[in-house]
């Protein structure tokens, strides 16, 4: 550092500098709001004491059985108090949290206990045997700890050593571990390794900190908002919430399996005032049951990702009385890192127009350093056109450590000085991004580029149509075509025809469905699309 004024003898020391840690945000709830509501999950109810106690006691647990800094903990586990409740117990040990994606099969689950280090697994009972299966894969000792849910009586516990009786093991004055250094690793994910293994993701505090603040000034979320668990903790840690909802000593209501009766049931009695959805989980609460809806009066907003949603989807949640917020990130970028911030003179729009504005992935969040659409070769902006393609890339504090143990794929990701995220984009005007397709989803006919993105947003107006993939599928003359995969709503029929009819009565000619499937779609456990799995189908029609 270049000497001056302002830096001679003006030193970081104990008083003035904290290494960023989002463990702070439970410690301060605990010592304001220790009487508050935090966490609901069926007959159970817990304050921020309460949850400030026993995260302080699972540190302390994990510390008696030699766990500490940059040991690896691992959960397998769904959206439950235990899982809430490692996102700070884990780290106040020192130690990494590894959530584990609950669809993964037994061969996924081994590689990442593998290849993360992992020292414990803690596995809710619905998961027993496809942990056991894991645990054979990886030939050697690791401890295991069930984790006994009382809303879920299926399954059997693959271990003798329960979590509550874990957490009892634990002081309650546990004085707990604060990083050395904000850069500190603090959770380890997974991305869905779709092309084979799985690439570990590493966050670090300060990102977590950061992110979790984040969504407070980008979605406006109050003190004391009721959150609801729609999304899974293990993708992205939630997108940063369970240290979100820290941070406002807010009410996080846990949702085990994710259906549309549950999701309103919950939304009522609950009063829960924001939750976060994929697209698909949206559509299914767009088609439930009118009588599902029923009753709900007060506010509630919802934030998509994951996918592109179709305008279609956010104009039908929105006529429910929701507000959609959308929001666009990876793995990589702690979750979303990119919000479609919303402008007032944007409100007098037709429900349609809005609906089509706020599909936009839209412009950098608050705490995200800065974001491109560019040329990933010569790395030059393209320009604000709304018809030129490049690639987004972000970089700043929101972006992951890197890939572990994987210098060249974390080198490749970098490169330019810019994570490089894969999706392709036009940039618009007023600056707000647009995604058109991902790099290896783009389908060139006859050298003219089709989006996928563009045709399925088409097909999703047709009033039958419930879920839609648009995939290459190669063509002798063409080179590639477009093949729809379509499921269709409850009650309804439509034949390949009468799609196609619609199709050309809405886009260009070439960019019509040469091919049309009808049936239920691969989705991961996020609700995304598996398209590389429809890809294969459609060398196969």
């Amino acid at each position: 550092m270049e000497p001056n004024i302002f830096n001679a003898g003006l030193e970081a020391n104990a008083a003035n500098y904290t290494a960023l840690s989002p463990l702070s945000f439970l410690a301060r709830s605990a010592f304001v709001y220790p009487d508050y509501p935090a966490l609901v999950h069926g007959p159970i109810r817990r304050t921020w004491g309460e949850v400030y106690q026993r995260s302080r006691q699972l540190a302390s647990s994990l510390t008696q059985r030699g766990i500490g800094r940059g040991d690896t903990v691992s959960f397998l586990c769904p959206n439950t108090p235990a899982l809430y409740e490692a996102h700070f117990g884990v780290p106040m040990a020192g130690a990494v949290l590894n959530a584990i994606n609950t669809r993964l099969d037994a061969e996924a689950i081994a590689f990442i206990l593998q290849h993360g280090e992992s020292k414990i697994l803690f596995v809710d009972r619905e998961f027993a045997e496809v942990a056991e299966k894991a645990i054979k894969m990886i030939g050697r000792p690791i401890l295991v700890v069930s984790i006994d849910d009382p809303l879920y009586k299926e399954g059997r516990l693959v271990s003798e050593l329960e979590y509550d009786a874990f957490v009892a093991e634990g002081d309650p004055d546990f004085d707990w571990v604060k990083p050395e250094n904000e850069w500190d690793a603090i959770t380890l994910n997974y991305t869905s390794g779709t092309t084979g293994n799985p690439k570990g993701v590493v966050y670090h505090h300060r990102g977590a900190y950061l992110n979790a603040i984040n969504w407070t000034l980008s979605w406006a979320m109050p003190l004391h908002a009721s959150y609801l668990w729609t999304l899974p903790m293990f993708h992205c840690n939630g997108w940063c919430f369970p240290w979100t909802m820290a941070a406002l000593a807010g009410v996080n209501v846990c949702l085990r399996h994710v259906r549309a009766e549950d999701i309103f049931s919950l939304i009522r009695q609950e009063t829960v005032t924001h939750f976060c959805a994929a697209p698909i989980v949206l559509n299914l609460l767009k088609n439930a049951d009118d009588s599902l809806k029923a009753g709900i009066e007060h506010s509630v907003q919802a934030m998509t990702a994951g996918a592109a949603p179709p305008s279609s989807v956010i104009a039908g949640v929105e006529a429910m009385g929701m507000s959609v917020t959308h929001v666009y990130g990876l793995t990589e970028s702690y979750g979303p890192a990119i919000s479609c911030a919303w402008k007032s003179e944007w409100d007098q729009a037709p429900l349609e127009e809005r609906a089509r504005i706020k599909s936009r992935q839209g412009v950098k969040s608050p705490l995200l350093e800065d974001v491109m659409v560019a040329d990933p070769i010569s790395m030059q902006p393209v320009p604000k056109d709304s018809s030129t393609m490049g690639e987004i890339m972000m970089r700043g504090n929101l972006i992951m450590k890197g890939y572990l143990k994987n210098p060249r794929a974390t080198a490749e990701a970098f490169e330019g000085g810019w994570f490089h995220t894969g999706d392709l984009a036009v940039w618009h005007e007023d600056g707000y991004i647009e995604i058109r397709d991902r790099s290896k989803d783009i389908i060139i006919s006859g050298g003219e580029n089709i989006s996928s993105i563009e045709v399925e947003e088409v097909l999703y107006r047709h009033p039958a149509v419930s879920e839609v993939a648009v995939v290459a599928r190669p063509d002798e003359k063409w080179g590639e075509t477009p093949c729809a995969f379509v499921t269709l709503k409850d009650g309804y029929s439509l034949s390949e025809e009468e799609l196609v009819q619609f199709a050309r009565e809405n886009m260009a000619g070439f960019k019509i469905p040469r091919k049309i499937v009808f049936g239920e779609l691969p989705k991961t456990s996020t609700g995304k699309i598996q398209k590389y799995m429809l890809r294969e189908q459609a060398k196969q029609t």
